[in-house]
């Protein structure tokens, strides 16, 4: 009985270029969302964050100050219209 059972291990095809090239390279974009998330969580030391910044700082007011928006066309012929009554 012990000799009717065979207990070789099951032949398994080599994995071909393709099936090679896909299971490194979802290695390889594992390990790069890794690394995003861990440049999100890890917080920059304060000295790179000094040497990142521009030289010049800028004005404040500069910074406050309101653009000037233009009004659209269909604003200014809604009030020539009311000009007109």
């Amino acid at each position: 009985m012990a000799s009717d059972l065979d207990f070789q291990p099951p032949e398994v095809p080599e994995p071909t270029f393709l099936e090679n090239l896909l299971r490194y390279g979802l290695f390889l974009g594992a390990i790069f969302q890794l690394i995003c998330v861990l440049a999100i969580i890890v917080p920059v030391p304060k000295s790179l964050e000094a040497e990142a910044e521009p030289a010049e700082p800028r004005n404040m007011e500069a910074l406050k100050k309101p653009r000037a928006t233009v009004p659209s066309a269909n604003k200014r012929a809604k009030k020539e219209t009311k000009k007109k009554r």
